[in-house]
């Protein structure tokens, strides 16, 4: 099985969208996929509880049938930082407890797993901890959405620089044109490949993640993610 951690330079810049592209592609490939959204706020109350779309579009793009819990164990209704809404819950939220969330979606035997974070690379959980513990202690490759907008060459690159120094590695990036009148932006591209060590796994025109994902599947390749050991 190969795993990988999705995180993005900011929140709203395609997490969601380019890990459903993944799995949906891995799908097509005759392989089995599964997605994990560990963490997640600004969920909605339902008949079967408390439910994230984001969430629900990694269950849904899953070509191994999986129950809403298995892909979301932390669930939160307000839309604000996950350790707030777990403070106010009286919910203790801890990597180990993640981890193991994490083991049972592995005893799956998907051939690809995509965990996807939440905001950014260091997404507090609370009491000094931080989601990018369970990225270290699971030793999970990194795929990094670059939301394509002003300021988005130093958040990459500071992203970038703290995976790296916590000895992880950046499996690549994805570019994600979420700003429509943002200036240069194939100045901005051209310098982002530049500036990261390590490959670009496609470019996400701007407008796909209103269109379908069938649509879209070209824009993503798999190759440079072969190179990684089966974990």
């Amino acid at each position: 099985m190969s795993a990988f951690f999705v995180t993005g330079t900011d929140t709203e810049v395609g997490k969601t969208y380019v890990s459903s592209l993944l799995l949906k592609m891995a799908s097509e490939q005759g392989l089995r996929s599964a997605g994990f959204k560990p963490i997640a706020s600004g969920c909605q109350q339902t008949a079967k509880g408390l439910e994230n779309e984001d969430a629900l579009a990694l269950q849904k793009a899953s070509s191994i049938p999986l129950n809403y819990s298995e892909v979301n164990p932390f669930s939160f209704e307000p839309a604000i930082a996950p350790h707030i809404a777990a403070k106010q819950m009286q919910v203790t939220l801890s990597f180990e407890a993640i981890y193991q969330a994490y083991l049972t979606l592995k005893s799956k035997q998907a051939d690809l797993l995509i965990v996807e974070g939440a905001g950014g690379w260091r997404l507090p959980l609370g009491d000094g901890h931080f989601l990018s513990e369970f990225v270290q202690h699971a030793q999970l490759p990194v795929i990094l959405v670059v939301g394509m907008k002003l300021g988005c060459l130093n958040h990459a690159k500071l992203t970038e620089e703290a995976i790296t120094r916590d000895g992880l590695q950046l499996a690549g990036w994805v570019a994600n044109h979420i700003d429509p009148q943002m200036h240069n932006q194939a100045d901005n591209l051209a310098s982002l490949h530049d500036i990261l060590d390590a490959p670009c796994l496609g470019v996400v025109p701007h407008g796909s993640v209103q269109n379908s994902i069938e649509a879209t599947t070209n824009t993503l390749s798999l190759d440079s993610l072969s190179r990684f050991q089966k974990i």
